[in-house]
């Protein structure tokens, strides 16, 4: 066992990625692992599996994939100053996510491009009169009679 103010020499990834703040429980970075969505050096890895100085990890979280350097092991969550001491990007990965992140702040706001919403009851009877469907509203006393003679 290790003394409290040493740093730890055994670190698994699940507690890793949670201390560097790539996730917020250990639960949510052991699944993302679980989902293959974490790469050690280039091959999936276990949330049980040891962290070491060097290894290069990738994460993918959503459209946006970091690569990182491990630099520092932890199993204890810190201040975000402390944890960014744990890894080092790589540049190509932060050139990736600063485009990444530029395309889709030009793209244009996906509900912009609708025209009009939902279409009211009256363009539904319109759509379906050009079909040549019956309307919903035309053989409704058809179908039902208030009488009581039972016709």
């Amino acid at each position: 066992m290790t003394a409290p103010n040493q740093p730890s020499t055994k670190v698994r990834m699940d507690k890793w990625l949670w201390a560097a703040r790539f996730y917020k429980t250990r639960g949510l970075s052991s699944e993302a692992i679980d989902k293959g969505r974490i790469l050690v050096n280039g091959q999936s890895t276990k949330p049980s599996k040891e962290v070491k100085l060097g290894d290069t990890i990738e994460i993918r979280n959503g459209p946006m994939v970091r690569t990182v350097v491990v630099r520092g092991l932890s199993g204890v969550r810190g201040p975000a100053p402390a944890a960014a001491l744990l890894y080092e990007e790589t540049p190509e990965s932060i050139r990736q996510r600063l485009a990444s992140t530029e395309s889709r702040r030009l793209a244009p706001e996906p509900a912009l491009a609708l025209q009009q919403g939902r279409p009211t009851k009256r363009d539904r009877r319109d759509m379906q009169a050009l079909r040549g469907e019956p309307t919903t509203g035309s053989d409704w006393g058809d179908r039902w009679s208030a009488s009581l003679d039972g016709d």
